[in-house]
């Protein structure tokens, strides 16, 4: 009987290369991952830069010897890389579908459903619009068009969960009532989100029949189904058993076990790996078995060394030379302008038709506008599935960047207005009310109050209290 011969390992030169990029990549992003957030930047678009400055962008041109030694172009040596990375996203994404607030949802009820609708429906139709206007070179070769409409539809109507309250959080917004509802809202889109790039993606797959695309739809929903009526008991149970350790060692073993073989379950049936690691992010979340202080190195580790990595060699996909081409660049600032647009316009409507004023809703639009982290995922998922060339790409990363550095200083100015209407009308109820009310009133016109004497005053017209900071999350 003949012995099969042993695999090969990985070659030496391999190894050293790879333990270099890593390096090297993992470096840079921390170094301006910090730069960025010394100038209240997220840290995302430093890890991005740290990818663009190693990539074809900028090394390439400028060092073509050592940029074809340090990332030479061959699919076995990035493959490593790209391995590396996918890791980091779906442990990403599944950290993320554990930390979502449910609760927030239920709280903030129609007015949250009603922002996420229309900031979903709006920003999907442009973008699907803008993908058939869009010339035929910004595909690549092969795609189908109508997929390729669809998934940048997908890509304009995300929001990204972890900028949103990074964001909120500096600006100390987090747990006043307008920054719980842009995170309420900001779930829902979340998961419609995952839910549809799941479908696109199993349309890019298996191509665009009518028996697809049911399957395509129909399969999440069962994935969904399946999850709650039997993934959850059992995520339940693994959860308690690895709890009743002392160290948290089992309870991330466990967690990175069950996001893994959830994601390779959603692969093998023609979906994306990061929905099922998802999925089963919130069943982790919501199985009320979480010791979430035993979870809490996993965090650290994903967010301190594999997202940034991830972030990293998705900067190295871009070529910011492309850009110099005016056919790139139009179409760039027309992707940029529908993104906002839709965005903006989809949320400040479900703001308007809930009663809150017009500051409010800008606030809203400001929040759900910045895609981050999530939209460089779909953007490295199209690329991987061949829908998205290198130009449609970069101008989908760069979506992601811009509208995230957009979102706090339009945020701060629609806050500022908030709370000057509500004061000023605070002050407009006082007068009405008369002397007595007035002097019985006296110095609660402070707009940072945590408390509310009276039912009505100090309230937006829908309800929002903009001058509430009381942590309910």
């Amino acid at each position: 009987m003949l012995i099969a011969a042993p695999v090969p390992t990985i070659g030496q030169h391999s190894l050293l290369v790879f333990l270099l990029q890593i390096a090297a990549l993992l470096l840079l992003a921390l170094l301006l991952g910090r730069l960025a957030q010394r100038f209240n930047l997220p840290a995302v678009a430093g890890e991005l830069c740290a990818g663009v400055i190693l990539g074809p962008s900028i090394l390439e041109p400028l060092l073509p010897g050592f940029s074809d030694w340090l990332l030479p172009q061959k699919p076995d040596q990035m493959h490593l890389l790209d391995a590396a990375g996918q890791l980091g996203v779906l442990l990403l994404v599944g950290v993320t579908g554990a930390e979502l607030k449910f609760g927030l949802v239920r709280r903030r009820g129609l007015t949250a459903a009603r922002v996420s609708i229309a900031g979903l429906l709006l920003p999907l139709g442009l973008g699907i619009g803008t993908g058939y206007l869009l010339p035929r070179s910004f595909l690549p070769s092969g795609a189908n068009p109508a997929v390729f409409a669809l998934f940048l539809g997908v890509a304009m109507c995300v929001t990204a969960i972890p900028v949103i309250a990074k964001t909120l959080l500096d600006m100390k917004l987090l747990h006043r009532d307008i920054g719980q509802l842009i995170l309420a809202a900001g779930v829902v889109d979340d998961v419609v989100g995952w839910f549809l790039l799941s479908v696109v993606s199993a349309m890019a797959t298996a191509g665009l029949t009518a028996g697809v695309v049911t399957t395509a739809i129909l399969y999440p929903i069962g994935v969904v189904v399946f999850a709650f009526l039997i993934g959850r008991p059992l995520v339940g149970m693994a959860l308690r058993a690895a709890g009743r350790s002392e160290s948290p060692a089992p309870t991330i073993a466990t967690a990175v076990v069950m996001v893994l073989f959830s994601a390779a379950a959603t692969q093998a049936m023609h979906l994306e790996a990061i929905f099922g690691a998802f999925v089963c992010g919130v069943l982790i979340g919501t199985s009320g078995q979480l010791d979430t202080e035993k979870l809490a190195p996993l965090r650290t580790t994903v967010l301190a060394f594999l997202a940034p990595l991830f972030f990293a060699t998705a900067g190295l996909r871009m070529d910011l030379t492309a850009l110099g081409r005016p056919v790139v660049l139009g179409a760039a600032v027309a992707v940029l302008a529908v993104a906002v647009f839709g965005k903006f316009a989809g949320a400040f409507i479900g703001a308007r038709l809930s009663r809150l004023n017009r500051w409010e809703a800008l606030a809203l639009g400001a929040g759900m506008n910045s895609r981050g982290v999530v939209e460089v995922i779909v953007a490295m998922t199209g690329l991987r599935l061949g829908v998205l060339n290198t130009e449609t790409y970069t101008i989908i990363v760069l979506v992601a960047i811009v509208t995230s550095l957009m979102a706090p200083p339009i945020l701060r100015y629609a806050m500022t207005r908030a709370e000057e209407v509500a004061e000023a009308e605070l002050v407009l109820g006082d007068k009405h009310a008369g002397p007595a009310r007035t002097a019985g009133r006296a110095g609660t016109t402070d707009p940072a109050r945590t408390t509310d004497p009276a039912p009505t005053p100090g309230r937006a017209p829908g309800g929002i209290r903009v001058s509430d900071q009381r942590g309910d999350s």
